[in-house]
């Protein structure tokens, strides 16, 4: 995992929490139109955190199907734990939203262009 993406998801808090919907509301003017683009993002941190712990563990994988060769290995329980604590994607791309840290734009806005 990259040293930014630590950073980031070390910052955020993995407890959900209740948020002001007129704060977020008001980023785009529209609730729907704002939950949509937090969930578009969640996806995407979601979609890229899934490859990576795939891509990690894929070196721990055996390809035989010998059960008495199955043993603990305490780096995969490691790398295991690290993404079990990060915070949830919609906590991440909510932050995320909330902090103008997303860029997003309107697709009606191209059309006039």
């Amino acid at each position: 995992m990259n040293k930014l993406r630590r950073n980031l998801s070390s910052s955020i808090n993995p407890i959900a929490k209740t948020r002001n919907v007129i704060e977020i509301k008001n980023k785009t003017g529209n609730l729907y139109e704002s939950i949509a683009i937090i969930a578009r993002r969640a996806n995407q941190i979601n979609i890229a955190v899934k490859e990576e712990l795939h891509s990690k563990l894929e070196e721990f994988a055996t390809h035989t199907d010998n059960l008495e060769e199955v043993h603990e290995n305490k780096e995969q329980i490691e790398i295991s734990r690290f993404y079990e604590r990060m915070p949830n994607p919609a906590i991440q791309a909510t932050e995320e939203f909330l902090d103008d840290k997303i860029y997003y734009r309107k697709a009606e806005d191209d059309l006039f262009s």
